[in-house]
């Protein structure tokens, strides 16, 4: 995972997905990927997003669409990687925003990102896909990372 979202690696998104190849055509059905975007300036930064990188490689592996335009994010927000639980909600609250309808409307779906440790990212993203009429919205990472102790 630290290779593809830090170390300018984004061709292992190929072996991440196979790897992540056990879901069956009828859990994902006739679903669409969205990747979580990225800010403006982080993508510039690393160059890609990782999070699209992975649900391309997903979408070519389960011959699904990819929707990479679909969210946007409304608003920088710090990287999540020293954030508490309770800090991670608050820093992606209000974060993400759909920017068009997508055509046709899929009946689920399904937000691809990278890590899952709180859940905060996905619920947020889920939220605003949610408030934009989506019907049913599921997500995926590559990874889980424990929460760290802040205690």
């Amino acid at each position: 995972m630290h290779a593809l979202k830090y170390g300018g690696l984004p061709r292992i998104a190929d072996d991440m997905a196979a790897a992540m190849g056990g879901l069956s055509d009828r859990t994902i059905g006739s679903s669409a990927l969205v990747p979580i975007p990225l800010a403006p300036k982080r993508l510039r930064q690393r160059g890609y997003n990782q999070s699209d990188a992975l649900a391309r490689a997903l979408g070519r592996q389960w011959k699904v669409p990819v929707l990479p335009h679909l969210l946007a994010r409304t608003r920088e927000t710090p990287t999540q990687t020293a954030l508490t639980p309770e800090t991670r909600l608050a820093n992606v609250a209000g974060a993400f925003a759909v920017a068009h309808k997508p055509r046709p409307p899929w009946p689920v779906l399904v937000l691809v990102d990278d890590v899952f440790t709180t859940g905060a990212t996905l619920a947020e993203a889920a939220r605003a896909l949610e408030q934009a009429g989506a019907t049913g919205v599921m997500g995926i990472t590559f990874a889980r990372a424990a929460i760290p102790d802040f205690t």
